[in-house]
């Protein structure tokens, strides 16, 4: 839907541009009236007002609920509650001890009571009360886009890095002609290079505000860094192998030949139209199952072997078990900082919440989904509005 919505305000663009300056006319619901076109710069300025507040929408929603929301849900734990249930013993005898010890009571005596746990409701099993929750611990109104400012120089420097390498690897023909293993490669180094930048903002998001630290003061340490190197670098790995292997699906399949030219769809065959379809369909799975089954594990064990590297000292917002039932022992008996291991990461992520973290990524879909429809529908407003009935194509 982002891509329609792109692609629509783009062509839009191009269109007013083109026709304003070479001063050509529009057709007029398909026949040549021979009036200019209208108002271009109304359009190109109301156009790219959306197209900017479509980015900050969904730089938004995948922030605030696929970043900060998220992180909470892979790292809670949820809390049980212990209460007892007393019960009237039923026995007349004079010498039962229950009986005995409350033959003062006006009631009966009390049998033994039963002991039962409760676990409570997980704060992040809804997106409202996970925000509620966060501005309630926080005392701020902004609290959901916590570390914002972290993630901001983090994805400013992973870019540089990235550049950096890519281009070597290019120059230097590291990989051939083959750009694509280069920049892959070269994404992996520079997000494993920024492991305790990366585990920085996660400590962020997690933990209680703490006035006596600035930012910079609350890097984890460099024998903290030895253990979330190689938790790092297979998330990346995992990143990469979710973009690239269903585009390399892509172009064996010769799909982008049929995307470069849409227009060879209607000299098909019915044959050839259910190939191309189950072409399609292949890698639109493919796709799906290397970010379920590849790239959201990745990032779980990564999420919780990084809160397992939280300073004792901090608080964190929501319930969690920094022992992992039992795996990991504080630092006052480790002798340093210890982390959960990475199969240990993902296992004591239960399958409930691993249900969570599931129905909430279905609703930020939904929600990207819904946006990005509005937008769509907004920029086409806009150009009939200003346009009049004239069309862009």
């Amino acid at each position: 839907m982002s891509g329609i919505a792109h692609h629509l305000v783009k062509r839009g663009m191009e269109v007013t541009h083109e026709r304003y300056r070479t001063g050509t006319t529009v057709a007029h619901q398909g026949q040549d009236d021979g009036k200019p076109f209208g108002h271009p710069y109304a359009v190109a300025a109301a156009l790219t007002v959306t197209v900017v507040a479509w980015f900050l929408a969904m730089s938004a929603i995948q922030y605030v609920y696929g970043g900060v929301v998220a992180t909470l849900t892979m790292i809670e734990t949820p809390t049980a509650t212990a209460y007892t249930v007393a019960r009237v013993t039923e026995s007349d005898d004079p010498d039962d001890p229950l009986r005995a010890a409350a033959e003062n009571d006006e009631k009966r005596p009390l049998k033994e009571p039963d002991l039962f746990l409760q676990k409570k409701t997980p704060i992040t099993s809804k997106i409202r009360t996970t925000i509620r929750h966060l501005k309630a611990e926080t005392g701020s109104s902004w609290a959901p886009f916590r570390g914002l400012h972290v993630a901001v120089m983090y994805h400013f420097t992973l870019h540089l890095l990235f550049n950096f390498f890519a281009r070597l690897f290019v120059a230097f023909y590291i990989f051939g002609r083959n750009t694509h293993a280069a920049q892959a490669v070269a994404a992996v180094l520079a997000t494993t290079l920024l492991c305790r930048f990366k585990m920085l903002w996660t400590h962020i998001v997690i933990s209680a505000p703490n006035p006596e630290k600035r930012w910079y003061q609350r890097f984890a340490s460099l024998e903290a860094r030895k253990k979330i190197v190689l938790p790092t670098m297979a998330w990346a790995v995992a990143e990469q192998l979710a973009i690239y292997f269903p585009a390399y699906l892509f172009d064996f399949f010769g799909l982008d030949g049929y995307a470069r030219n849409p227009q060879n769809w209607r000299e098909f065959s019915p044959m050839q139209r259910n190939s191309v379809l189950l072409a399609l369909a292949t890698v639109v799975l493919v796709g799906f199952l290397t970010i379920v089954l590849v790239a959201v594990p990745a990032t779980v064990t990564l999420k919780r072997v990084q809160a397992s590297l939280l300073a004792e000292e901090e608080e964190t917002v929501v319930p969690f078990d920094r022992t992992f039932g039992g795996r990991v022992l504080p630092e006052v008996v480790s002798g340093g900082p210890s982390a959960v291991g990475m199969l240990d990461a993902w296992r004591t992520f239960d399958w409930s919440a691993r249900f969570r973290l599931v129905k909430l990524y279905t609703k930020i879909v939904a929600i990207q989904v819904a946006a990005s429809a509005a937008f769509v529908l907004t920029a086409v407003a806009e150009v009939r509005l200003i346009n009049g009935d004239y069309i862009l194509y």
